[in-house]
């Protein structure tokens, strides 16, 4: 393969960060093939935007072009895994699907045997990896330059009103979204386990502050992580007037790291007791000013899914990384739930993620 041919399914919000990635970004090593959406609209409109062909049906859009490699599925985080499932089975397609890669742990497994049993590989998006400072970051966790870790926090402090889950019927309930924990901080969830390794154990609160929706917009949450540091989750969609940060920060017992901004983009503090002449510069220097919360991180996610087809090198986040935070995060609803410390390993029971309005049978 010169070139891989990606086709998306899902015309929502993220659409435009996938189609812009592969039409501008990475011409070189990709092409868009064709879109489709449940609503033919939305796909007509994107499908023009970027000059491809645009169906009503993944099913029609395969079919017509057996040419594609790769499969992005861009649908409500409720359809995640049954479609994911349902088009490698039928058709053998690599899969990239966008967080959280479903909402329950039994069907992120099921999408992970799936892919492995048809030979296919499964790449879950988690773009902010990819953001210069927190590139940086981890480049300085894997020199030891922390030392002991002691402790990291995230902080989702974004502005979602009541015109934001009034737009779609799926938006902020149990069986299709989830809530602030699993749709606006899953990046945040992933990066706090990235950096400081396995968490051992959860405990967990949570509230619906000022929107109307089954799910929570504003939660908190204790980690005990295996190497003994503490890590802190404070996500909430209930600042007003607008987004304030979307921040990450690792404290160790020789440096202390914080990257804020609204996005996790903004290089705010870089202090080493072993410093280094480059150290003077990282602050001036890992900075980027992304026109919004999703940040510049597709592209370059998307880039590492196409030298891994193309080059076999090792792909950043498969099926089992995605399903880390996944994991992490349904143990936060457990915790919620049962207002206990919930332990990794764990069977979740009363964890709502996945449920219709929160009860009976998973979805």
């Amino acid at each position: 393969m010169e070139k891989i041919n990606f086709c998306l399914v899902g015309c929502g919000r993220i659409v435009k960060k996938h189609a812009d990635a592969l039409t501008i970004s990475l011409q070189d090593k990709a092409n868009l093939v064709a879109v489709c959406d449940i609503k033919y609209d939305r796909a007509e409109k994107i499908g023009k935007k970027y000059s491809v062909l645009y169906y009503a049906s993944y099913d029609e859009m395969l079919t017509k072009h057996p040419e594609t490699d790769v499969v992005s599925i861009l649908t409500e985080s409720g359809n995640h895994a049954a479609n994911t499932i349902d088009i490698v089975r039928k058709y053998q397609k690599h899969v990239v699907v966008e967080k959280p890669m479903a909402l329950n742990l039994s069907k992120a497994d099921q999408m992970i045997r799936t892919c492995d049993e048809n030979g296919v590989k499964l790449f879950v998006v988690k773009q902010n990896r990819y953001n210069l400072p927190v590139m940086k970051l981890r480049e300085a966790l894997e020199l030891g330059r922390f030392g002991k870790l002691v402790m990291g926090t995230v902080r989702v402090r974004w502005c979602r009103p009541q015109e934001y889950y009034d737009q779609d019927d799926w938006r902020g309930t149990w069986a299709m979204d989830g809530g602030v924990f699993t749709n606006q901080a899953s990046h945040h969830v992933d990066l706090l386990e990235w950096m400081l390794g396995e968490p051992v154990s959860v405990f967990a609160k949570s509230r619906t502050a000022l929107v109307n929706i089954e799910t929570e917009d504003t939660g908190g949450a204790v980690i005990q992580f295996k190497n003994g540091a503490l890590g802190i989750i404070e996500a909430t969609t209930a600042t007003r007037p607008k987004d304030l940060e979307g921040s990450l920060s690792i404290l160790g017992e020789k440096g202390t790291v914080e990257i804020g901004g609204f996005a996790v983009n903004q290089m705010k503090i870089w202090n080493f007791i072993d410093e280094t002449e480059e150290d003077r510069l990282v602050v001036e220097k890992y900075a980027e000013t992304p026109p919004n919360v999703y940040g510049f991180g597709h592209a370059k996610y998307l880039e590492n899914v196409c030298d891994n087809l193309l080059n076999h090198t090792r792909a950043l986040v498969d099926g089992l990384e995605g399903r880390k935070s996944l994991e992490l995060i349904n143990a936060i609803y457990e915790s919620i739930e049962t207002g206990k410390e919930v332990f990794l390993r764990f069977q979740p029971l009363k964890c709502k993620l996945g449920r219709h309005n929160g009860n009976g049978d998973i979805h």
